[in-house]
């Protein structure tokens, strides 16, 4: 019997019990009053002990929300006095109402999570926020339900220790005033003369307090602020946009289309990371190394397999072209047609609404950061003497290295790994995790584990790096093996061993660029990440700033950017009449490896550290008919959902085109559709499409109720005579 069973049976028997013996009758003003000397007489005799047994019974009562704890409260003020009756009553109700909180969280926060966490993510993020003031407020308010205040911040993310505090100081004052009434026992004859309306408005004033506080101390912020910085009379334009990549391109193209006049500042090339040394070069690049591998493996479909070498700088120049060919549609004369000035040159920070770029200061009502990030670089002895690469860097090779070492086995080290082992190089990744792509699901790094040992990389995980060195015979990297078990605390001795290249690619992710932009003169605050700190609008510490892509965090994906863009230039615009709050909920992404790896929303391990209840349907690709036909009947498609039901938490996709066929998971989880509506959508037969309604059907297979079979066969035998 597991744990969540027994203690829905302990809790049953216990209302069980109070039911029978209605405990809630000695729990009244005139039972408290008429047996007031008998009980002062037990504890006068008997003082310890009764402390005791007072305390458990409030803490039983609270813990359980058996109606009576004022007149119990008054009864520990009548008996104890004031100083130990507010310790004891204090204590005893923070305890129950930690109980019933915990009991509460238990139970229901998993289920509620996964059934209406989508639609409470806003709710959730505030109480992440101000949850500790909401708490307090609820406690000093005599009138809210303590039941109800216990369960609502169950089904938060409100931490324990904040729970308990506030809990205990927001219940301080009421306690004080009913125990205090209750050593004057014998003049109270209904509980309304203790909470009389002018006390009840005092602690309503009370609680509003902390609010009124952050209130007045962001007003006098504000206001000091703008003494520091005042905003000028007149600026030159309505919005000035840092950083002409995925995220500012969007953030100028809007605001041009709402007709304000708007600048797009940019030091390097137009089109930033994306199109020069993310998205674009590195999609050619992979489809190039993926003709290579088909050409090799011709035979499978009756055609002769080709050696033939590859052109390595040939392969670059397409990847030069495809860059060039999409230029002109992230051009200054583009931009310039759409009404935004675009002005090449170093953007710095002189105020809140001063931007100073190649000698002069551009003024503005509001101003967005978007200058994307750059690859994170480790703090290893010999780095900079290694013949290194970077995901910038790679794209000006001509030569093919005959040894790539990748260092790290994330995204952006998996799709360069394979695509570098297509066209030849012997390619070793090292990674300090125990899998690749650490971040999804085991069996998916397993999976990609396997498709990379079959083509001839070589897998290095739980290793860490440890420094580089050269001698006579080449460049090395030294790294010792990360153990994975602890004896009796003590961490294992670890293997040291070191690994050959010619070259190495560093792909340990990417960091916010803030160097320069005067962030630190105007006060505007960074995560710890790198990051901008952003509230809900994606506006910084400082007003009139906001921030959107890589800079904002916590996606660093180009679709992301322009999805943020949105949110930041329409608030900057309008933020004085209307605000929007980033929405968040549906974030597909892809990590492009032959084959794909596609995820939107949860998967297992993120449910279960969420300690979301869960269950998984999985279809296999092996079973698909045009993956059959294709030659490419190999990955899966895994969908989340909770116990019972067809809504989608999540779905992960390995296979062909998984970043496309993910599309409809994150449009159904977007709208709200569960895996029936997948189900009972036609799709064009033969096509890849088709796996995501083969995962709805198994999902409607396996909870279809033998019961209703077992009827349903006796009813078509009946029919048969």
């Amino acid at each position: 019997m597991t744990r969540r069973r027994l203690l829905l049976i302990f809790i049953a028997l216990a209302l069980l019990a109070a039911l029978v013996l209605d405990p809630a009758r000695y729990l009244e003003l005139d039972a408290l009053k008429a047996r007031q000397a008998e009980l002062q007489g037990l504890v006068d005799a008997h003082r310890g002990p009764a402390l005791l047994w007072a305390f458990l019974i409030y803490v039983g009562v609270t813990a359980l929300s058996i109606p009576g704890a004022s007149v119990m409260t008054l009864a520990c003020g009548a008996l104890f006095g004031l100083a130990w009756g507010t310790v004891l009553v204090s204590f005893a109700s923070t305890l129950g109402a930690t109980l019933a909180f915990l009991t509460a969280r238990y139970l229901l926060h998993g289920a509620v999570q996964s059934r209406y966490g989508h639609r409470l993510e806003a709710i959730d993020r505030g109480v992440r926020r101000d949850g500790p003031s909401y708490l307090l407020m609820l406690r000093l308010l005599p009138v809210a339900p303590f039941v109800l205040v216990n369960l609502l911040m169950a089904l938060t993310s409100i931490r324990l220790r904040d729970f308990v505090l506030f809990s205990q100081l927001g219940m301080l004052p009421a306690t004080v005033v009913y125990v205090n009434a209750g050593t004057q026992l014998a003049g109270i004859e209904r509980l309304s003369d203790v909470a009389s309306p002018g006390l009840v408005a005092s602690l309503a004033l009370l609680a509003m307090l902390p609010f009124v506080a952050k209130a007045v101390v962001g007003l006098r912020r504000r206001q000091r602020f703008l003494a520091e910085h005042p905003p000028p009379a007149q600026v030159d334009r309505n919005v000035i946009v840092i950083g002409a990549g995925s995220a500012g391109l969007v953030a100028a193209y809007i605001a041009a289309a709402v007709r304000a006049k708007v600048t797009l500042i940019e030091r390097d090339a137009m089109g930033g990371d994306c199109l020069n040394t993310g998205c674009v070069p590195s999609k050619a690049l992979l489809r190039a190394a993926k003709h290579v591998h088909q050409a090799r493996h011709g035979a499978a479909f009756g055609l002769a397999n080709s050696e033939a070498p590859v052109d390595f700088p040939a392969v670059m120049a397409h990847v030069a072209r495809s860059i060039e060919t999409l230029r002109p549609h992230d051009s200054v004369e583009r931009y310039t047609e759409l009404g935004v000035e675009c002005v090449s040159g170093d953007a710095r920070l002189l105020s809140p609404w001063t931007v100073a770029v190649n000698g002069r200061e551009l003024s503005a009502r509001a101003i967005i950061l978007a200058t994307g990030a750059e690859p994170a670089l480790p703090d290893l002895p010999g780095l900079a003497e290694a013949p290194y690469l970077t995901s910038d860097t790679l794209w000006a090779l001509r030569e093919l290295p005959r040894r790539l070492l990748v260092l790290g086995g994330g995204p952006i080290g998996c799709e360069m790994a394979q695509a570098f082992a297509r066209f030849g190089s012997e390619v070793t990744v090292v990674e300090m995790a125990p899998r690749l792509l650490p971040r999804e699901d085991e069996d998916v790094g397993a999976f990609v584990h396997q498709v990379f040992t079959a083509e001839g990389i070589k897998i290095e995980t739980s290793a860490r790096a440890l420094a580089f060195e050269r001698d006579a015979d080449g460049h090395r990297l030294r790294c010792e093996r990360v153990p994975q078990t602890q004896t009796r605390g003590r961490r294992a001795p670890s293997e040291t061993f070191s690994l050959e290249f010619d070259r190495v690619l560093v792909a340990l992710g990417r960091r916010p660029r803030t160097a320069g932009l005067g962030l630190e003169a105007l006060g505007i605050s960074l995560a710890a990440n790198g990051t901008l700190e952003l509230n809900d609008h994606l506006q910084s510490s400082v007003p009139s700033v906001f921030a959107c892509g890589d800079l904002a965090g916590p996606y660093q994906f180009t679709h992301a950017a322009s999805h943020q863009a949105w949110y930041a230039t329409v608030n900057a615009l309008f933020g004085d009449f209307k605000r929007f709050a980033v929405d968040y909920r549906v974030m597909p992404w892809c990590t492009f490896t032959d084959p794909e790896v596609a995820r939107v929303g949860l998967n297992e391990q993120e449910a279960r550290a969420r300690r979301l209840p869960f269950e998984v349907t999985r279809y296999d690709l092996a079973g698909l008919d045009r993956a059959i036909t294709d030659g490419c009947a190999h990955g899966f498609v895994k969908v989340l959902t909770p116990p019972g039901s067809d809504r989608i938490l999540g779905a992960t996709i390995v296979g062909e085109h998984a970043g496309d066929l993910l599309a409809e998971f994150a449009l159904a989880m977007k709208h709200n559709l569960g895996l029936g509506k997948i189900l009972a959508t036609p799709h064009v037969y033969p096509t890849l499409a088709e796996a995501n309604r083969h995962a709805a059907g198994a999902w409607r297979r396996a909870h279809a109720s033998p019961r209703v079979l077992e009827w349903l066969a006796r009813f078509h035998r009946w029919r048969r005579g």
